[in-house]
């Protein structure tokens, strides 16, 4: 039996349910999200994949993933000094 924690659709993007052509923004029927709202998503999928990381999940590319998720959280803050 599958977990139900690895279902696609327990991944946050901001595009779950946006479909179009490839090239698309997922954003290109409807209002363009600020800048604001885009660091906050990524936020919140930063504190995601963190969730995941500390639960065990892709343990072999958890190093890998734990960098990927530092730099994310820098260039989040960085960017939110400069607005």
């Amino acid at each position: 039996m599958a977990n139900h924690s690895d279902h696609p659709s327990d991944v946050p993007t901001a595009s779950s349910g946006d479909s179009g052509a490839a090239g698309d923004s997922p954003w290109s029927a409807a209002v363009a999200p600020s800048t604001a709202e885009l660091l906050s998503q990524l936020g919140v999928d930063r504190l995601w994949l963190l969730r995941q990381l500390d639960s065990g999940r892709w343990s072999q590319w958890r190093l890998d993933l734990a960098a990927l998720e530092r730099e994310l959280g820098q260039l989040i803050d960085q960017v939110g000094e400069r607005l």
